[in-house]
């Protein structure tokens, strides 16, 4: 042994055996790879000779560790877990954007909405509202800016005219070029010489910095989600990412489709090893994935946010999980379970439904659509009509059982007897079009999309084919760009061309119209102002000095103190749900008792807002700007909500049906574009009547209604069709066919073509039926 330094590191080797191929002992094998891997602290060197005397090495070496670490740079990894791969753990999370796979930046084209505006006009409105001592502050900031890189017109010339240096630094900073900045301390200039930081990063600064909630969120008017640098929206980090399985990390596989995960995990081709470990664990993802794809979500990816998906498809991943436990003796309770879905999907679902059935199970469904109830066993159909007219059974039994029963609506669809007409003639427009070019957005295959203007248009397709993606996240945003250059920045698409022609766009969506029981659905149609007006105008209020205010639960005066106008009074329990209470000083009624003292044909305000639609039409029909605003409600087949209705208490197709009846009490202008996302959710086949009645009114006044629909009752009638697909996720996302109905029927490709055939057909034979019967 060598004289050894005490201050230097050493590598000492020791020879711990010899051994020859060929005939090898395993128990001394294993014995002395023992021995080397304790004394060399879990490191040791195989040594093989090159049987080839020719070689110029003839002795390789190979360095094994019993640690997860590299021998040669001595870079570590401790062992693997499942948190690893979790992006909701330390361990796993990118650290970076903390496991989000995005980052919340500034966006140079918020920041600046409109670049035909100079920086004096108004080009930059983040840095024109706040104190005057800071506005003073950032205009002093730019003319220092102008002056350092000589151009005078700076402040004056429309920004996007400005060189792209000038416009360059203005936004993104100075870097490390030094600018002088002068000012004023005590009445002597001084100077101050320092790097520019731009706009953007000074916004985010005031974004970090600020403790006020309003600032904060006006700046965050400015940003938008970009994805993470580093982890490129995968959200793990690059310990995690590292770990493949079949060639695929984990977030490369979670960016498969449903059926594509499917296919990977049943075709995984591993060692003989591997795959007894592994038996199991593919056993239970291969079954998850089949029940999804089974209620009809192939075409989600595994990485899909909760927050996207839609209220159907939400239902569907519970059933899944309620399939695969395999449970027997169980009652299932479905509410509209085909929502979001395409007639090809829905059969799936029934399928699925009907399993369930057989297995032991009873499932309870709460549904409008026909092709269910036709497959059910047992029928309940509740009516006759809807609110107060009706809470009574009006038919039980076998589907035949309630068709033939002649008071049932449903039992009336379900024959025949009663059923939504095909219109003679299609509605060609006005001749104009709305053109996409080049769609790209998430599934969409590059394509190019006309709309027909001033025609009633559905853009078709199963589920997951792009729809939403086209309308929603393209066309809604450029339009929306087009009329408020602030708005957000539309998806992926080449242009959108023919906007000019458009007056103005309203989307009619499900969201709620209030998210607190003071919204109600005369407040938010506005009837409710002209009401409470009625109300001051009476005598008896006018005697007592009542203003219109004195009628709003949401004002001081008119309303119950005890309970600030909601009603009810909410007590808090330390250990237990809130309890609320009608309120004892006006028992529910809102309103203090001097208010209610003022009547309109023996009804207070109180009296009012519990009434029906139906009952309120009627009662104010000699006031135009009450009545036309009560009719349109009606209209729309919502007679039985009464006026006070809390918001939160409407469901998604009922809020959709308010904001429609806003937007058609309003003076019609014409050359407007309705786009309204899946209208026919929650509604029964006579209230889809209704509902087209109204769209074909708001179509025949030169207006362009665009809907997203599978409901085939809607696009039978429909003037113009846009059907995506053929399937969805990877495999949609192109036009399968286009045209009018008759015209998508006889695409062989068309999955709405197939279900839309039989329908037109028929209607085609029962016109000629009657029309032999006139001759």
């Amino acid at each position: 042994i060598p004289v050894l330094a005490k201050n230097k590191r050493h590598t000492i080797e020791a020879v711990v055996d010899r051994l020859v191929t060929g005939n090898i002992d395993r128990v001394r094998l294993s014995d002395s790879v023992e021995i080397a891997l304790k004394y060399g602290g879990g490191i040791m060197v195989v040594l093989r000779e090159n049987p080839d005397p020719a070689a110029a090495v003839r002795w390789e070496e190979e360095h094994i560790s019993e640690h997860l670490a590299c021998v040669d740079c001595g870079i570590s990894y401790g062992e693997l877990a499942p948190r690893n791969f979790s992006f909701n753990s330390p361990f796993g999370a990118c650290r970076r954007c903390n496991g989000l796979g995005a980052l919340q930046v500034m966006v140079p084209e918020l920041v600046v909405p409109d670049p035909e505006l100079s920086i004096r006009k108004g080009a930059i409105p983040g840095w024109r509202r706040g104190p005057r001592r800071l506005l003073l502050y950032y205009n002093h900031l730019l003319r220092c800016l102008a002056e350092h890189y000589d151009c005078p017109d700076m402040l004056t010339t429309p920004f996007g005219k400005l060189s792209e240096k000038i416009r360059h630094v203005i936004l993104y900073g100075s870097g490390d070029e030094v600018v002088k900045f002068d000012y004023y301390l005590r009445g002597r200039r001084h100077e101050l010489r320092k790097p520019f930081e731009g706009v953007l990063a000074n916004l985010e600064r005031r974004l970090t910095e600020t403790e006020s909630d309003t600032v904060r969120g006006r700046l965050r008017e400015y940003m938008r989600p970009m994805r993470c640098p580093e982890c490129q929206g995968a959200r793990l980090n690059p310990v995690s990412l590292a770990v493949t399985v079949g060639g695929l990390s984990i977030d490369r596989f979670n960016s498969l489709s449903i059926d594509k995960a499917l296919e990977f995990i049943r075709t995984l081709q591993l060692g003989e090893e591997q795959t007894q470990i592994a038996a199991e664990i593919r056993k239970e993802i291969e079954s998850r994935l089949r029940f999804l794809v089974d209620v009809g979500l192939p075409y989600l990816t595994l990485e899909r946010q909760s927050g996207t998906l839609s209220g159907g498809e939400m239902q569907r991943i519970r059933l899944a999980t309620q399939l695969g436990c395999g449970l027997v003796g169980v009652l299932y309770i479905l509410d509209e379970p085909s929502i979001g879905l395409h007639q090809r999907d829905n059969d799936r679902l029934l399928d699925t439904l009907t399993n369930l059935r057989d297995i032991g199970n009873t499932v309870i469904v709460v549904e409008h659509d026909l092709d269910t109830i036709r497959r059910a066993d047992h029928v309940i159909d509740i009516g006759p009509g809807a609110g107060v007219h009706g809470g009574e059974v009006v038919a039980a039994g076998t589907p035949e059982e309630v068709m033939n029963q002649a008071q049932s609506l449903t039992g009336a669809f379900l024959s025949g007897r009663r059923e939504i007409a095909i219109p003679s003639r299609r509605c060609r427009g006005t001749g104009e079009w709305l053109e996409i070019v080049g769609a790209a957005e998430h599934n969409l295959k590059n394509i190019d999309v006309k709309i027909p203007l001033g025609t009633l248009c559905c853009v078709t397709g199963v589920s997951g084919s792009g729809k939403s993606t086209l309308i929603n996240e393209i066309l809604c945003r450029a339009v929306e760009r087009h009329f408020n250059p602030a708005a957000g920045v539309p998806g992926r698409c080449a242009a959108v061309k023919g906007m000019e022609q458009l007056g103005k766009m309203i989307v009619i969506d499900q969201s709620p119209i209030g998210r607190t029981p003071r919204s109600n659905p005369v407040t938010y149609t506005d009837a409710f102002g002209a009401i409470r007006n009625l109300f001051a105008a009476l005598p008896e209020a006018k005697i007592r000095g009542y203003k219109p205010g004195r009628f709003s639960f949401n004002i001081k005066g008119g309303r119950c103190e005890e309970c600030q106008g909601d009603g009810i009074k909410k007590i808090e329990m330390q250990f237990l749900p809130d309890v609320y209470v009608t309120c004892s000083a006006c028992n529910g009624k809102r309103f203090n008792q001097e208010t209610l003292s003022v009547y309109y044909k023996k009804k207070n305000i109180a009296d009012v807002l519990d009434m029906t639609v139906n009952q309120a039409v009627g009662f104010f029909d000699a006031h135009p700007p009450i009545y036309r605003k009560l009719k349109t409600l009606q209209e729309v087949g919502l007679g039985y909500i009464h006026l006070g209705q809390a918001a939160t208490t409407l469901s998604g197709g009922e809020a959709q049906r308010v904001k429609l009846a806003r937007e058609l009490a309003k003076i019609p202008r014409g050359h407007t574009l309705y786009i309204l996302d899946e209208p026919t959710t929650g509604l029964h086949s006579a209230d889809i009547e209704q509902l087209l009645e109204v769209l074909m009114r708001l179509r025949d006044k030169e207006n362009t209604v665009l809907v997203i629909e599978h409901n085939l009752d809607v696009i039978k009638v429909a003037d113009y069709l846009i059907d995506l697909g053929p399937e969805g996720g990877d495999g949609g996302g192109r036009v399968v066919a286009r045209g009018t109905p008759e015209e998508v029927a006889a695409c062989p490709d068309s999955y709405t073509g197939h279900y839309l055939a039989p329908l037109l057909s028929t209607a085609k034979a029962q016109a000629a039926g009657k029309s032999c019967r006139g001759k």
